[in-house]
C-alpha cells in the first residue's frame, strides 16, 4: 500500500519540552526520543511526531488544525488527561458517531479525544 500522500508526521510547538513529555507520557503513554536541546520525537503515539522548542518557531495555538486522538475509554482517557496536568478546554459531547472532549496541553496547544457510541 502507497504512503503517497498519508499523514506521516505531526510537531507540536512547546514551550517546556520536560513539560510536554511528562504529561503526554503519563495521560497516554507515549514515549520519546530527544534531539538536542530543541526537539524531541513521539513515539508511540499511532502516527511518528514530535515537539519543537526552536526559538522562533511556530507558537501554540488552539487556533489552528485540530488532532483528535481516539479512545477505547473516553471517561478513563479523560480523567488521564486532567491527572497528568491537562485543562478540559470543551468538555465532553455528543456528536454523530461518537463523543469527544478537548483539552490544551502545557504549551497550550489544543488536541481532542473522541471515542465511538457504546453498542
Amino acid at each position: 500500500m502507497s504512503t503517497h500522500h498519508h499523514f506521516n508526521y505531526v510537531e507540536f510547538p512547546a514551550t517546556d519540552l520536560a513539560a510536554m513529555k511528562k504529561f503526554y507520557g503519563n495521560a497516554f503513554g507515549w514515549t520519546f526520543q530527544d534531539w538536542g536541546d530543541t526537539y524531541v520525537a513521539i513515539q508511540g503515539a499511532g502516527v511518528d511526531g514530535g515537539f519543537d522548542a526552536e526559538a522562533g518557531a511556530r507558537k501554540p495555538s488552539n487556533q489552528g488544525a485540530l488532532v483528535i486522538l481516539y479512545s477505547d475509554d473516553l471517561v478513563a482517557s479523560e480523567k488521564a488527561v486532567i491527572d497528568a496536568g491537562g485543562k478540559i478546554s470543551v468538555p465532553a459531547f455528543d456528536f454523530p458517531g461518537g463523543r469527544r472532549f478537548h483539552f490544551t496541553d502545557p504549551s497550550g496547544n489544543e488536541l481532542g479525544v473522541w471515542a465511538a457510541p457504546k453498542e
